[in-house]
């Protein structure tokens, strides 16, 4: 197993939550440091604080994702008496490089929204406030029967035949390939001026249309022959719609009392607030991680009994009420389940030396008093 590149790391975590899904102006990237280096040792962490980069340097870790930007606003100096300032000095200095990825891994299927509807149990789930909407194409390319294992295994690794939850999809063809080098040919099979047939398999992909010249070129990389036959179609069927927060129904209904409770369990969070009344009805929940004032319409539009999202202001709650939304308000820092998820989503590489170390520092300020 090879040591990684910080560059190979960010590449594959990019091709599952890669950054044009984030909202705009959105910090997104590298904070500090740089991923020009070999990393085996990367901390998961829903912020970055002292304590995290101290925990960081403890664990001999070389990189740092993170949900939350250290740098959401710009720095006008970095003075080293003040919090921000001493933060970063310790992570230079350490040679720690910061990777944050904040609503492009909100929106990305399998991160931070999906992970907390799986958390409450939600099923049938679908985006809730879309925001973005992938464009896909067809690859066909024509290989001899004898690399055609090869090709669509360096398809998949590409990012070439991910559908939904599913990677690494194809189809395949069998029939006869038929050509005659030319003097100036260079061939992989048979011989200048003379007809050749040789077996050849016809491999179908779907790719996205932003990764099409990245696949293809590393198709060509990875193909025997000096000129690949391929052809490239543009499909009308869209990927899924993409964007933030999520709706669902729980398996059976319950009383939002008992929704309460079950949030409370579900997140590993002391106490939540509740707007509505005990003994409503709940079976549709929707579910936005972070703050989601700004959405309260979309969970009302969308049917939900009760809308989970955190950060819920005095006057946002009011307007809910009004128009007749129960919510629950666990707090931001339920965004934490991104973490493990983040962890067991980059840690399935077994060809990398490569450990991905959930991060144990309780980044939440709050407090019951």
């Amino acid at each position: 197993m090879k040591i990684p590149n910080g560059n190979e790391i960010i590449e594959k975590f990019e091709r599952w939550a890669p950054r044009y899904l984030a909202m705009e102006g959105d910090p997104n990237g590298v904070h500090v440091g740089t991923l020009n280096k070999k990393i085996e040792r990367v901390l998961v962490t829903l912020d970055v604080n002292e304590e995290v980069a101290d925990e960081a340097i403890a664990k001999g870790a070389e990189l740092i994702i993170a949900h939350h930007p250290p740098i959401f606003r710009p720095m006008k100096n970095i003075q080293t008496d003040f919090a921000q300032g001493r933060l970063m000095e310790k992570l230079i200095k350490n040679d720690i490089t910061v990777y944050a990825a904040h609503t492009n891994l909100d929106v990305a299927r399998g991160g931070v929204n999906d992970l907390l509807a799986d958390a409450l149990g939600l099923e049938d789930t679908e985006v809730l406030v879309p925001t973005y909407e992938e464009e896909l194409v067809k690859i066909a390319v024509f290989v001899p029967e004898s690399h055609e294992e090869a090709l669509r295994t360096a398809l998949g690794e590409a990012g070439a035949g991910e559908i939904g939850d599913y990677e690494f999809c194809s189809y395949t063809l069998s029939g006869t390939g038929r050509f005659r080098p030319t003097q100036d040919a260079d061939p992989y099979l048979g011989e200048a001026g003379k007809m050749e047939e040789t077996a050849e398999s016809k491999i179908e992909v779907v790719v996205r249309k932003k990764d099409k010249e990245r696949v293809i070129r590393l198709m060509m990389k990875a193909h025997p022959y000096e000129e690949v036959a391929y052809d490239v179609f543009t499909l009308e069927n869209k990927e899924a719609v993409m964007g933030l927060g999520r709706i669902g129904k729980l398996p059976e209904e319950m009383n939002l009392k008992a929704f309460a409770e079950h949030v409370k369990n579900s997140l590993s969070v002391p106490f939540v607030r509740i707007v509505g009344e005990d003994g409503d009805a709940v079976r549709k929940v929707a579910v936005l991680g972070g703050d989601g004032n700004k959405y309260i319409t979309y969970a009302k539009r969308a049917g939900a009994d009760v809308y989970v999202t955190g950060d819920l202001y005095f006057h946002v709650a009011q307007d809910a009420q009004a128009l007749g939304l129960n919510v629950i308000d666990p707090g931001h820092h339920v965004e934490k389940v991104m973490i493990q998820g983040v962890v067991d989503k980059m840690s399935n590489d077994n060809k990398w030396q490569c450990e991905f170390i959930a991060s144990q520092v309780n980044t939440e300020p709050f407090r019951l008093g």
